[in-house]
């Protein structure tokens, strides 16, 4: 009876100590996201109050020597590059995600993913070398100067469009054997059983790569830096010279003092503030698709 009363309730207690371990590094990873917030809204504050944000969307251009913060032209461009890169990416990887579930032979998609895997893991500053050296001028010899808002385009479609294929890849692979069975069963074609089952069944899993790989392409810096060109100004083709709200953070934090290093956090407030109405977007989606 020793034996069993202790066999009983140690799994409980077991249970018991994993819930406050993961419960606490839950609320500690909250903490750290609420202390990043506040960070960010004491450092931007002198720039919030008494209406001083509206500089942010009113002045005459980016010129922080006069006290003109207008955010304006990074943020569409910050905005342009990442939707750009995922309107690539996102067909490009539910199709590779098709294609190594659906059609390709068993010895290639072990390749598939390991090539995938890789991309996904190279440093942002080796896709920016090969974009300054290959991409930007091969750009320029279709359009000057090729620092532009299309090689950022494409380079931050390279970057996330393994995120976008590794997710759809999961999220199909998800799919009830089931359904697709029982598809097959009623005597539909392959491409009738992806295009009229596992897609649609996976679709929350892709929407979920899709987002993540949104927020990739919004919080880039590096490789962004290096292709943009770095001119502020609103985009009025994508040949045009751009700089995107990361990559004025990084140019300009070195040296910022007084109300330009409080527009340079506020910058990241914003950004912050893009990144939660994704995810909550995102989040409501998804309630919505299970309602």
């Amino acid at each position: 009876m020793i034996w069993s009363r202790h066999n009983t309730s140690s799994p409980l207690r077991a249970d018991a100590t994993l819930a406050r371990v993961t419960g606490s590094l839950a609320m500690a990873v909250a903490v750290l996201l609420g202390l990043v917030i506040l960070l960010l809204i004491r450092e931007s504050w002198g720039m919030l109050v008494d209406g001083g944000w509206v500089r942010f969307f009113d002045s005459e251009g980016w010129y922080p020597q006069r006290g003109q913060f207008d955010l304006l032209p990074m943020l569409w461009a910050t905005l342009a590059a990442s939707l750009g890169a995922l309107l690539i990416a996102l067909p490009l990887g539910m199709m590779s995600a098709v294609f190594s579930r659906f059609y390709a032979p068993g010895w290639m998609v072990s390749s598939l993913r390991r090539v995938m895997m890789l991309l996904a893991g190279i440093p942002s500053v080796v896709y920016g070398l090969w974009g300054l050296t290959v991409l930007v001028p091969l750009i320029a010899q279709w359009e000057p100067p090729g620092a532009s808002l299309l090689a950022a385009i494409l380079i931050l479609a390279l970057m996330v469009l393994p995120t976008v294929a590794l997710t759809s890849e999961a999220a199909l692979a998800a799919v009830s054997p089931a359904s697709l069975q029982g598809a097959a069963a009623l005597g539909l074609s392959r491409k009738g059983i992806v295009l009229g089952v596992a897609l649609p069944e996976a679709r929350a899993g892709i929407m979920t790569g899709a987002l993540l790989a949104a927020l990739r392409a919004l919080g880039e810096t590096m490789a962004v830096l290096m292709v943009a060109g770095n001119v502020v100004q609103t985009p009025g083709s994508v040949f045009d010279s751009v700089r995107v709200l990361t990559a004025n953070i990084a140019l300009e934090m070195p040296y910022a003092i007084g109300d330009h290093r409080a527009a340079l956090f506020a910058t990241g407030l914003m950004l912050m503030l893009i990144v939660t109405l994704l995810s909550w977007l995102a989040g409501r989606r998804e309630e919505l698709a299970h309602v």
